[in-house]
């Protein structure tokens, strides 16, 4: 009732602005403009009758005076056909019972007057940028379910399932996002980097298929090159592996963010040698971690600190991996991050919980680390 008690002193304030005008007494602007032409006839009689001027003059002047006088009436006339009391009338009726009409007419299919109050509770669901994550990518989960085609959403939401480690739900968003916004290298990238992610790091057949999509899409696509050289290298073939990442190396852009990684994945298969890991080689390994303890921080981070923050907030999601958990305990290990490794170790001990068999594979993992000591 608020809402229509609103709109009715609107619709009153509007009525009101146009009925005040009208109801006003208008000033006679052209009546009096005719009177100072009269007496300006006058004046030049009373002028001419004392001697004042001549005959020629005061003619002159009553031509001119006059014809004056008569544009003064002719506006005078036009004046009073729009403040006659019938146009007054009709334009007082037409603003009470046209403008309610026009509104109710406009409202009716462009508003919604049964729609219900939105309550405080609910307006403060609305996405902020100091809102948990989750909770906005459940808001963005909820319009896609009402709006599955919309392409912008999925691209939007696919990166960030991937962030947070829900990486089958990442798949399925990449996908509905090349489906709804356009095949492209950079989406067949990321399908191919969620799959991976998936898959805990291994470069599987799926994964590798999307990668050659993208670099069939543009040979230049880095992402896809880099991990189809991965692919390689997980099957055995550090050679080709080498070639891939050395021709990336020459052909790319100097101030390319990707290339501290390209060098270290080289530097791993030793120029075309053989990698020392078997064809299901983790994407956080040791040797990939040592391969670049010689490296400076910045570069060094720059190449290992997406694989470890995604292991990490994968293992927050779903703690039963316990390989997943020695993996991430030995890379802090191996990064000198031991206070790290000693946090990851105690959460997985609490992931683990009461499983004897989880425990006793975890801590044997472990026995050599010296964390406990």
């Amino acid at each position: 009732m608020a809402l229509w008690f609103v709109f009715a002193l609107m619709t009153a304030a509007a009525i009101f602005a146009v009925l005040w005008p009208l109801g006003r007494t208008r000033s006679d602007a052209g009546g009096t403009e005719a009177s100072v032409y009269r007496d300006q006839l006058a004046e030049i009689t009373r002028d001419t009758a004392a001697g004042l001027i001549g005959p020629t003059e005061a003619e002159a002047a009553r031509v001119e005076i006059s014809r004056r006088l008569l544009a003064a009436v002719d506006a005078e006339g036009t004046a009073s056909v729009g403040s006659s009391p019938g146009f007054r009338r009709a334009v007082s009726l037409l603003a009470l019972i046209g403008l309610p009409l026009l509104a109710i007419g406009f409202y009716l299919p462009l508003g919604s007057p049964a729609m219900p109050d939105f309550p405080l509770a609910a307006r403060n669901q609305s996405p902020s940028p100091t809102q948990p994550l989750n909770n906005l990518v459940a808001q963005v989960e909820q319009h896609l379910e009402k709006n599955p085609t919309d392409g912008r959403g999925w691209t939007v939401l696919a990166p960030v399932l991937a962030k947070i480690g829900r990486t089958d739900d990442a798949v399925r968003a990449f996908r509905n996002a090349i489906t709804y916004a356009g095949d492209t290298a950079a989406r067949r990238a990321d399908l191919g980097e969620a799959m991976a992610m998936a898959a805990n790091g291994v470069i599987t057949a799926d994964a590798k298929a999307e990668f050659e999509r993208a670099v069939a899409l543009d040979a230049g696509e880095a992402k896809a090159r880099y991990f189809l050289g991965l692919a390689a290298e997980q099957d055995g073939r550090g050679s080709d592996a080498a070639a891939i990442w050395r021709d990336m190396l020459a052909k790319g852009p100097a101030d390319a963010p990707w290339r501290p990684v390209v060098t270290a994945a080289l530097a791993r298969v030793g120029g075309g040698n053989a990698p020392t890991s078997g064809p299901n080689l983790p994407a956080l390994s040791q040797g990939t971690i040592a391969s670049v303890q010689g490296m400076n921080a910045g570069d060094r981070n720059a190449m290992v600190q997406g694989m470890v923050d995604r292991l990490a907030t994968r293992l927050k999601q779903d703690g039963s991996d316990v390989e997943g958990w020695l993996r991430l305990v030995r890379a802090y290990m191996v990064l000198g991050e031991r206070d790290k490794a000693k946090s990851a170790l105690a959460d997985a001990r609490e992931a683990v919980g009461t499983d004897a068999e989880r425990l006793r594979k975890l801590n044997d993992g472990l026995k050599d680390s010296g964390l406990d000591g």
